[in-house]
């Protein structure tokens, strides 16, 4: 699994490192340049179109206890997180990219290192308007997602319960997009959007994890038919991106992706919505509270619900995570 993730954060360096360099080859050639007579001297004009930001940094939480009459496990947690976008502006054309990963372990006293998070997002939306005053793009747009290393559902390790590319999420659509001219708020609405979920571990595919079909077996249990490791949706798409100051040093921001299929139960919206909270100490220490909800249809919950070891496939249910940490932020 080391090897693996280690390949993983190398392959995503190596991707976006070779995404960088057009970036700074843009910024040398496309401007433009205009030279009009000011005092008898030539002032040259230069447009930057490309704009870029990085941020990387690590949250940590630590507690340790000697002595302590109350009792308590000694644990620490690190939280590892980066997010680069590289954006294209010029005149009736716009060009966003954005790349987030994130990776969090837990170590506590009496258990084994354990994944707290872990995320791979990679987002680009091209934008094509009539007229340089309007706020609405024809759009192009492609979203995807997975993760770096195994899941488990602790404390059992035996079998992953999701691996890299099980689950990967691909959307691929055309719509339209509001853009606000400050860009604190984006909104697409996409009527034809191709959505591809990925499970490409054999054994969760025969499994029938995250929606895709199943294997089949006889009365004796032996296997017919492998299970499908993509399953193929058509449907409506719906993403808004809001960004405020609220308070003096606390910044807002929030994502919601709303999607539902036309061919299998249409009105039935899968949901992906996060909030959070960005809380500046200084230019190197902010804190962060997020929230993280999700809901899908078709990924089913798994609980061991009569103690035999084994986990029994449930209905849907709502997903969600909390995220509160401090910690180190280097923007560049």
């Amino acid at each position: 699994m080391k090897a693996r993730l280690i390949l993983s954060l190398i392959s995503i360096s190596f991707f976006f490192g070779s995404f960088t360099f057009p970036v700074y080859a843009q910024n040398q050639t496309a401007q433009d340049t205009t030279k009009t007579p000011q005092d008898s001297a030539d002032v040259e004009k230069v447009v930057i179109y490309w704009s870029e930001k990085n941020a990387v940094g690590v949250n940590l939480n630590e507690v340790a206890f000697v002595n302590w009459n109350a009792g308590g496990n000694n644990s620490i947690s690190s939280l590892f997180h980066g997010e680069f976008e590289r954006n294209f502006k010029r005149k009736l054309t716009s060009w966003k990219n954005y790349l987030s990963l994130r990776y969090g372990l837990n170590s506590q006293q009496g258990q084994e290192l354990r994944k707290t998070d872990d995320q791979i997002h990679f987002k680009t939306t091209f934008g094509y308007r009539a007229d340089s005053v309007s706020n609405w793009y024809y759009s192009g747009n492609i979203d995807f997602r997975t993760q770096f290393a195994n899941g488990y559902k602790y404390p059992n390790k035996d079998a992953a319960i999701s691996k890299f590319m099980a689950p990967g999420y691909l959307l691929i659509g055309v719509g339209t997009q509001f853009s606000h001219p400050d860009e604190n708020f984006n909104a697409y609405i996409s009527p034809v959007t191709e959505k591809s979920t990925f499970v490409l571990d054999q054994r969760l595919a025969n499994e029938g994890a995250y929606g895709v079909e199943g294997a089949e077996y006889d009365d004796d249990d032996n296997l017919i038919k492998e299970g499908k490791k993509v399953r193929s949706e058509f449907g409506f798409l719906v993403t808004s991106d809001y960004k405020t100051q609220v308070f003096p040093n606390v910044n807002m921001n929030t994502q919601i992706s709303l999607y539902s299929d036309y061919l299998n139960n249409f009105g039935n919206i899968d949901i992906d919505w996060q909030l959070n909270f960005d809380m500046k100490v200084n230019d190197f220490i902010k804190a962060n509270i997020g929230s993280h909800i999700l809901y899908d249809d078709d990924v089913k919950y798994k609980e061991d619900t009569n103690d035999d070891g084994e986990l029994e496939t449930l209905g849907p249910r709502v997903q969600w995570k909390q995220l509160l940490g401090i910690g180190f932020t280097y923007v560049f």
